[in-house]
């Protein structure tokens, strides 16, 4: 793809984005009318901080993928993911927004999962997550090797928020908190199976899981 054309790929993804951010976000807040949220730092509140933080790289790591990668059906599948968490994030957004939450996580991720909820937190970087070299060779990669590359990275992403999202769909307090987190687990889980079995249809490794 020529620098030209890349550039009004990323101008259309960007586009695209705000307006699922937008649509997220809008249905988020309209539920500020129901039941008191969880204060701060309990679980609602935590999962959706951590997990728009681990959407956010996904899309990121999504959007490189359709702007450089060579394979049709791995860009069909990064497209799927860029559009269902960038809405996610927006709906999650809205809803801290609505509490009067702030949307980033303080004093490290997973710090919600404690209490016999998970085997985490505080911890500085969440499990699956990519770290800035990693992020730089998706970014430079060849084609080919973008699409082995994200493949990998993402099948890693989706495993490491797992735990999360199995916390989150079991003790959340509010009920589409917990809808919410279910739904995820199971887009994401099947989503898993796609990855797994594209990268053995191409002779790719698995990572493991840090």
């Amino acid at each position: 793809m020529s620098p030209w054309g890349e550039f009004r790929w990323i101008r259309w993804l960007a586009f695209v984005a705000l307006l699922l951010i937008l649509a997220g976000f809008g249905f988020g807040y309209s539920v500020r009318d129901d039941p008191a949220p969880p204060a701060a730092g309990l679980i609602d509140v935590g999962f959706l901080q951590d997990m728009s933080v681990h959407h956010e790289q996904a899309v990121d790591m999504a959007t490189t993928e359709l702007t450089g990668g060579a394979d049709a059906g791995v860009k069909n599948l990064a497209f799927d993911i860029l559009t269902t968490q960038q809405n996610q994030v927006g709906r999650m957004q809205g809803w801290l927004t609505a509490w009067g939450e702030p949307l980033l996580p303080t004093g490290g991720h997973m710090a919600w999962m404690g209490g016999g909820h998970g085997s985490h937190g505080p911890v500085a970087a969440m499990p699956g997550m990519a770290d800035a070299t990693e992020l730089a060779r998706l970014r430079t990669a060849t084609p080919a090797d973008r699409d082995v590359l994200f493949l990998q990275l993402m099948l890693r992403h989706h495993q490491g928020g797992a735990e999360m999202l199995a916390v989150g769909a079991e003790h959340a307090e509010t009920g589409y908190v917990r809808d919410l987190a279910r739904r995820m687990s199971a887009t994401q889980s099947a989503e898993g199976e796609l990855l797994t079995d594209m990268l053995r249809q191409r002779g790719a490794p698995v990572l493991p899981l840090r």
